[in-house]
């Protein structure tokens, strides 16, 4: 009975960490340098912790926008992936999602702040996997070229030698939207991410739209932070000069093999 229990321990690490409480905005500066973006939904709840912010629509139970800075030291960062998603604490209940919203959904639990982001330290990593950090994503999107731009984000940071700083958020509409789960978690019909390069102020926009048929190709998801915001009705803080009409030609550089390679170098010898 006992190894029967201590296996059940062992195999069952999603909900074994602690929630710390939320934070006043305040000590969100590092991954809002540019300022907090602003929305006008009625119920929302603006979240930060040790590694983002996010704000939280508590009626449609999914983020409005996240935001955090990628170091190029961060985008390295050796803890593992532990999976434990748990429902987010500092949300009443009935204003949240929970774990089992998902269960037998057809979506994904997609990151808007990815986990491998938030791998340079333990308690930064469990709390990547809080449901408020998540959307009902069709695993093609989530598995696919969302991902993609995760992994291509971390090159961008490690190999340019610069901080990102990074929006992400959903696009969708209460009551037209379609729902997941008994907490009718609105599932997004596109997603967004924002991608600023803090040192040259470069700016990358991207628009993607949630459906089951999905193709790894950036470029042409490439779009205006102005097409973002009219769409969301979020305003995003950018650095001075950026112009938030222009539509990037291309995608920046980043080498995923190389990327590789240097994190399993900076990971051996930690």
């Amino acid at each position: 009975m006992l190894t029967i229990l201590l296996s059940l321990l062992l195999s069952s690490p999603a909900s074994a960490w602690d929630q710390k409480p939320n934070k006043p905005i305040e000590a969100c500066k590092t991954d809002l340098p540019f300022g907090v973006p602003s929305a006008t939904r009625a119920d929302t709840t603006l979240e930060c912790h040790d590694g983002y912010a996010l704000l939280h629509d508590n009626e449609a139970r999914i983020a409005v926008w996240a935001a955090w800075t990628l170091t190029p030291t961060e985008s390295v960062g050796c803890i593992p992936r532990t999976d434990a998603f748990v429902a987010d604490l500092a949300l009443a209940k009935g204003k949240r999602a929970e774990v089992s919203d998902y269960n037998k959904s057809g979506f994904d639990k997609g990151h808007m702040v990815p986990d491998g982001d938030l791998s340079w330290d333990q308690q930064v990593e469990y709390e990547s996997f809080l449901m408020s950090n998540m959307s009902p994503q069709y695993p093609n999107l989530n598995r696919g070229v969302w991902k993609h731009l995760e992994a291509s984000s971390r090159a961008w940071a490690q190999q340019r030698s610069h901080s990102l700083t990074i929006y992400s958020g959903n696009i969708y509409r209460v009551g037209t939207s379609k729902t997941i789960g008994a907490g009718r978690v609105v599932v997004p019909d596109r997603l967004y991410k924002i991608v600023i390069d803090d040192v040259t102020g470069e700016v990358l926009a991207f628009l993607f739209d949630n459906v089951p048929k999905q193709e790894i190709d950036l470029k042409a998801r490439l779009t205006s932070v102005a097409e973002i915001e009219a769409q969301t009705g979020v305003t995003f803080p950018l650095p001075a000069g950026a112009d938030k009409r222009a539509v990037a030609k291309d995608v920046w550089p980043g080498d995923l093999g190389d990327y590789a390679a240097a994190k399993k170098g900076v990971c051996k010898v930690r």
